[in-house]
């Protein structure tokens, strides 16, 4: 299911006989945050919805299961109308780690002798 706003309806003359007496919308879709994402589609509709509504719409075969038995040529439907969405507010990034502090440079090897192999050990 998908998130729509109706923002206008579709009056036809001629059209498949199973379609005879059902209401056809524009319908603009949209995020959960309501903001516009695509282009506006037409739907058959099933709930009676009206300009404004925010609404559920559904595409593909099921499109045609909200009016059964005619089951007519559509492809997609308004099946139901949105009363409310509740959304958690998006989680702030978590701030990096500090990074670590450089490590000391090693102390210079007292003069005459050779290096330690345990300061060169992994």
């Amino acid at each position: 299911m998908y998130l729509g706003r109706v923002v206008g309806c579709v009056w036809s003359t001629v059209k498949n006989a199973n379609l005879e007496g059902q209401r056809m919308l524009v319908i603009q879709p949209v995020t959960p945050e309501l903001a516009n994402a695509g282009q506006r589609i037409i739907c058959t509709d099933y709930t009676g919805a009206g300009a404004g509504e925010i609404i559920y719409w559904v595409r593909g075969r099921e499109a045609s299961y909200a009016l059964l038995p005619k089951e007519p040529a559509t492809d997609t439907t308004v099946v139901a109308i949105v009363d409310s969405i509740h959304l958690k507010p998006a989680a702030a990034p978590e701030p990096a780690p500090p990074a670590a502090p450089p490590a000391a440079p090693a102390p210079p090897p007292a003069k005459g002798r050779k290096p330690s192999r345990k300061a060169n050990s992994c």
